[in-house]
Formats: C-alpha cells, structure tokens, sequence
C-alpha cells in the first residue's frame, strides 16, 4: 500500500510508523487516520516485526490534533463516522499484541495526544506539550481521550486537563503518570528503541498475553477471570516450555511466540 501521510521504516524486529505532515504539524485528517489503520494492521499482521515506534516527523509535534478544517460544516451524520473511526484505529492500536511505543517529540494535542494514549508505553521529549483542547472550540475530545486519560491519570486530573484545555509540559505529564520516561529530544528515539528492545527479548506469546490481560483490567469483563484464562492458555505453548527448560537450565531462553 502507498502512504501519503505515513513513513513506513523497518529497523530489525522494530516498525516505525511516522506522522509525515510536518507542514502541518503532522496533524490528523481523515486520509492519516486511514493510513493509520492500514499501518498498524499490517505491522501487527507482519511476523518478522515484533514491535512498533510511533513517532511524528521533525521535532515540533508529535500530532498537533484532528485537522479541524475538516470539521468545518459537517452533519452530525459525518460527526459519528469521523468518531467511529478514530476508535476502530485506536481501540486496534491499544488492543494490539505486539508492543507500541508512542515517541512524544514535541505537541501532542487533541487527538495526537488520543493516539498517544492508545499507545501501549509513552516516552516524550523534553520539550513535549500535551493536552486535550476541544472544549476550546466547542466541541470534546472524540478518540477515547475521555476515557483513556481518565484510567491513565485518574478523575480529578482530566477532569482539569479537559475542562480547562490546557497544556501540560513533559514534567507535569511524568509526575501525574500520562509519560513513563523524560529523555532529551536527541535521545527519543534511541530510548524508545533500548527500551522496545528489552521487551523484545521477552517471549513475544508471553507479550501479547500480558497486554490483553492488563487491558482486561480497564474493561467492564471480569479481569482476574481473564488474566487466569491467559495464565492457562500459556501452558499449551512452546515459548512456556522453553522458558520453563531454559530457567532450569540456566541459559537463555530461545523464544518462538508460539
């Protein structure tokens, strides 16, 4: 497939996928979140990448937001299908089992900031902004960002990120738990990809179990049912024998992800 909107690079196991409209602050219209779907379905469907950096082009923005020139005159018909998309693309993204980290390397607004959320692990630069400024211009965050900020950061913190739309900086994003790590804007990528590495010598089975699992806690099924459901199904896999072997042995586990 051509992507118009995307850079589509493969470094080893690790897929990056790149927001590629630094014109426009690698804002989200419909064409983007599009490409994104058939990026993220095709990485997770590919068996020689194990995980994926999600990243935007240059070093001012992340996403800057929905393209809201799209926004302009529409029903509330298109208003349900732009909303309907952007949370098969990210639901996709957050359900994935392979690992996806979101580079944060600069404005993370709107529904930049909602694809971030969706993002498994999220890293930002030092000089990253962040924050959800719908009600600025009337509307609310359309993504998931009013569910999945509430569950990262709890009520009271996005209850004031969105009401008040405000920016927050990196720092203030670490301290209330929206970023897992602050890194030099030099060092983004070199820190998504250490990290991304340790995870990828971890069964890649194992992985995307552990991802359903820990989703499962967010969602209104029993999550302890499901975590034992995953536990169980372990055992019928190749990657627990070795694992098990390999620890017994005391070497390194040569794993399959089956």
């Amino acid at each position: 497939m051509i992507f118009n909107n995307l850079l589509i690079e493969q470094k080893g196991r690790i897929q990056y996928i790149i927001l590629n409209r630094e014109s426009k602050l690698n804002a989200l219209n419909n064409q983007t979140i599009n490409e994104l779907y058939h990026a993220f379905e095709m990485a997770f469907a590919n068996p020689s990448i194990d995980g994926i950096i999600m990243t935007g082009a240059g070093t001012k923005a992340f996403a800057a937001g929905a393209d809201i020139a799209e926004f302009n005159g529409i029903e509330t018909d298109k208003a349900t299908e732009i909303a309907k998309l952007g949370h098969k693309v990210f639901e996709m993204i957050e359900n994935g089992t392979k690992p996806v980290i979101a580079a944060i390397n600069g404005f993370a607004l709107g529904g930049g900031l909602e694809l971030a959320l969706a993002c498994h692990i999220r890293i930002a630069a030092e000089t990253a902004k962040m924050g959800l400024p719908e009600v600025s211009l009337g509307l609310i965050p359309g993504y998931g960002g009013t569910q999945r900020l509430t569950k990262l950061v709890g009520k009271g913190k996005a209850m004031e990120m969105i009401l008040t739309a405000d920016m927050i900086t990196a720092t203030d994003a670490l301290q209330v738990g929206l970023v897992n790590k602050i890194v030099a804007q030099e060092d983004l990528l070199k820190y998504a990809e250490d990290l991304l590495n340790k995870i990828l010598i971890r069964s890649p089975m194992a992985i995307g179990y552990a991802i359903a699992a820990i989703n499962a806690a967010e969602k209104q099924t029993n999550g302890f049912e499901e975590e034992i459901t995953l536990f169980t199904k372990c055992f019928n896999t190749n990657d627990t024998k070795e694992g098990i072997a390999a620890f017994l042995g005391k070497r390194k586990p040569d794993f399959k992800g089956n």
